[in-house]
């Protein structure tokens, strides 16, 4: 059995690596990367690895060859080679070179959510239904890494700010969700969709978990999206300010609000609780 992991040296990848070869040993693993130089600088020694790039359908069949089982990790959005083309190269090329089973990291409720983050989720999964393959989709919630800036800003003292109003997030560390897709990619018989996520909560209620953990004391403010938007451009974040907001709303929304157990029953164990896992942090 020959196991392979794209999108290796990102954070992800790197920690699905390391917790494979604690589960197969690293002869049984093959690391894909686009950048090789990387790949040997970052990942661990002794690990297989085959230059894989997204955007080159040749160099995907061809380290593809031979692997059995497939940790398909999303790409990042690309303006000059659209992700949802970057994903049907990796299906195509899994398809040619007969791999039995592809686990996906794929968006909350791909098949109905509305905002532009799932949108290339959804593509895919298609994709890999019409493409006969043996597929996992692991719907991967949000990473509390994902708010590190403003949860350190908090505990720095600055003001705690958001526009999601009561909106929900299943909030878990993203080494949790790593844990998860090598459990499920290494698993017998796994289920076909897993909504992955920790326990639903607001950002109001994420703020107060904060200060139980910090010795500083920094204000709370429920903002409105404009109100945000100008906050975040006066903190010098004028470029990541729109996606920032636009994420607020589809929490706003209710897109992130889960109540699956699916992560903590395929861990087999309790996630982090949030006060921990934001010291971890």
């Amino acid at each position: 059995m020959k196991y392979g992991v794209t999108a290796s040296t990102g954070k992800f990848g790197r920690k699905a690596i390391e917790l494979l070869i604690k589960s197969v040993g690293k002869d049984k693993i093959v690391a894909f990367a686009r950048n090789l130089e990387k790949a040997k600088r970052v990942l661990p020694a002794g690990i297989e690895v085959r230059k894989a790039d997204y955007t080159d359908p040749r160099s995907l069949f061809e380290a593809f060859t031979g692997i059995n089982r497939l940790l398909f990790i999303s790409s990042i959005p690309n303006k000059e080679y659209p992700r949802a083309d970057q994903h049907l190269n990796v299906v195509k090329a899994a398809e040619k070179a007969h791999i039995d089973l592809v686990a996906y990291t794929s968006f909350p409720h791909a098949e109905t959510a509305d905002n532009p983050l799932s949108a290339d989720h959804k593509i895919t999964e298609e994709y890999l239904k019409k493409a006969g393959l043996n597929y996992v989709f692991l719907r991967n919630n949000w990473y509390l890494e994902n708010q590190a800036g403003l949860i350190k800003g908090a505990l720095a003292g600055k003001t705690f700010r958001f526009s999601a109003v009561r909106g929900k997030v299943g909030w878990a560390l993203e080494r949790e969700y790593a844990e998860g897709a090598v459990k499920v990619l290494i698993s017998s018989k796994p289920q076909k969709v897993y909504e992955f996520a920790g326990p639903s909560l607001s950002f109001e209620d994420l703020a107060r978990k904060l200060k139980a953990t910090s010795t500083k004391n920094f204000k709370i403010e429920e903002l409105s999206d404009q109100e945000y938007l100008k906050a975040l451009e006066e903190e010098g974040l004028g470029a990541a300010a729109p996606a920032i907001i636009m994420i607020q709303t589809l929490i706003r929304n209710g897109q992130l609000e889960e109540d699956s157990s699916d992560l903590s029953e395929v861990l087999g164990r309790e996630l982090t609780p949030l006060e921990d896992a934001i010291k971890e942090l």
